[in-house]
């Protein structure tokens, strides 16, 4: 099925049923770890927290726990810097159409995710959020990305989606933010094509599988071992990627969620001290922004950031 829009551009459903979709040529990547050259972020202008994202995210009812409160100057001053990181490091940073209706579309890896082949527009739990679609659906379209396909079994969000090597995926499910139903649907798609799935199902306390584990480089990982199950912490070492632990605490204020950016370095934050100082001494360099607004709000720069292109690991 050839679905294209109404300008007669990218196409809607540019997967092939039964597998067999023709890579991208000038966009994708086939891993977390290739040099970044493109990132789709969300706009900081709309940002605002949402006490009814409580429901949706343990990290949130600790912030609202907390007392915490929110600061729009801080935020964009927070987000200026991350962008500021991926220009220093070469990437050309791309943005969501702002919608003032959906301030979380700030958190890009949530609406859409990318693949070789494609984006995938995912369905997200929150009916607050709901609406990010259409904004991620525009910038595609508008920039010529096909879309591989439209997540529909059920919610899921491409936090859950962990591609860990060329062809293999860790796929988180909590039944909440992303649904089994769902998780299985989008492996169905992937195993047509050929591809190594392994399965993540985790409590709906840690919301998505790359709070826990974040690929470094090729052959690196930042993982919780307090949190990550040891069925899968065992794939990971037996494709030999070495892991480099994050504590329980750095995990649940987003400290294990960073940006590989390729060529040993990676986008970390400054909470995230402990790991950052491990990064430091195993060779990574690492860009360390204060991202204190985003965070508590329950998302980390890995949240926020939606690679479109990466070079081959």
């Amino acid at each position: 099925m050839d679905d294209r829009n109404m300008r007669g551009g990218a196409p809607l459903r540019a997967r092939i049923e039964g597998g067999g979709t023709p890579l991208m040529t000038e966009w994708g990547m086939t891993s977390e770890a290739g040099v970044l050259r493109d990132v789709l972020l969300g706009p900081a202008e709309g940002f605002r927290w949402m006490t009814e994202n409580a429901e949706w995210s343990s990290l949130v009812r600790d912030t609202q726990r907390k007392g915490y409160s929110f600061d729009k100057q801080l935020a964009m001053r927070q987000h200026r810097e991350m962008v500021d990181a991926y220009h220093q490091a070469g990437v050309t940073t791309h943005f969501l159409p702002l919608d003032e209706h959906n301030p979380y579309q700030v958190y890009a890896r949530d609406s859409s995710f990318m693949t070789p082949y494609g984006a995938v527009i995912c369905q997200l739990a929150n009916p607050r959020r709901r609406g990010e679609y259409a904004a991620c659906l525009r910038f595609y379209l508008e920039h010529g990305i096909p879309i591989y396909d439209l997540v529909s079994a059920g919610n899921f969000e491409g936090g859950d989606f962990n591609m860990v090597g060329d062809k293999a995926v860790l796929l988180g499910y909590t039944d909440q933010r992303s649904e089994q139903v769902a998780a299985k649907q989008v492996a169905g798609w992937l195993m047509a094509e050929g591809w190594e799935i392994k399965w993540a199902p985790i409590d709906p306390f840690y919301v998505h599988i790359d709070l826990m584990v974040c690929m470094l480089n090729q052959d690196c990982a930042a993982v919780c071992l307090d949190t990550t199950e040891a069925d899968v912490v065992d794939w990971l070492r037996a494709r030999k990627i070495e892991i480099i632990p994050a504590t329980f605490r750095e995990t649940m204020a987003l400290g294990c969620n960073v940006v590989a950016l390729g060529r040993d370095r990676i986008l970390s934050s400054a909470g995230a001290k402990g790991l950052n100082d491990k990064l430091r001494a195993a060779g990574f360099t690492v860009y360390d922004p204060e991202m204190t607004m985003f965070t508590r709000a329950g998302g980390g720069v890995h949240c926020m950031a939606q690679p479109l292109r990466r070079a081959a690991a």
